[in-house]
């Protein structure tokens, strides 16, 4: 015996997300801090990345990989180099604004205090590792490589510096 069929109702709810009520009524507004590539510390980011860049190009272009040191120096280089664009686009956009949970001041000062010593342990590899004797024709660009790379532990111990006033004001607060 069959069993009658039931009328199935022709009603369909629909809901509305909160997810998509805030996608649609929300305008985002995009922040620009032009001002802070002005500043001593903004402008040590702008010279860490030139030189930063300058530093790792110049090993990459050479048979580094025959001296395992200069792993190290790439390691270093290329490292940095990458988070220190990501916190420029964090300064330049003022996501920091944004994120208040996080304590930018801290996460600057620990930033750039590792970049300073560990760039500075790169560059001091990085001099010792060059000799015209062990390849002739790469000799300049580790050269120069060294050079860069002192020059960028300067400018890292220079924000290392700015961050740290920056972290004692906001602890002293």
């Amino acid at each position: 015996m069959e069993e009658p069929q039931r009328a199935r109702p022709h009603t369909v709810t629909t809901t509305a997300s909160s997810f998509a009520e805030n996608f649609s009524t929300t305008s985002s507004s995009f922040a620009y801090d032009r001002e802070f590539l002005r500043t001593v510390p903004g402008l040590l980011i702008v010279a860490e990345i030139v030189l930063g860049l300058l530093v790792w190009t110049l090993i990459a272009g050479t048979e580094y990989f025959l001296v395992p040191a200069f792993g190290w120096v790439m390691f270093v280089a290329v490292f940095y180099w990458v988070l220190t664009v990501f916190f420029l686009i964090i300064y330049i956009t003022m996501t920091y604004t944004r994120i208040p949970q996080v304590p930018w001041t801290t996460v600057g000062l620990c930033f750039n205090g590792s970049a300073f010593v560990l760039y500075l342990s790169a560059a001091i590899v990085d001099a010792t590792s060059v000799s015209p004797e062990r390849d002739g024709h790469n000799f300049n660009s580790w050269a120069a490589s060294s050079f860069f790379a002192f020059l960028v532990t300067i400018c890292y111990a220079g924000n290392t510096y700015f961050s740290f006033i920056a972290w004692r004001s906001r602890t002293i607060q």
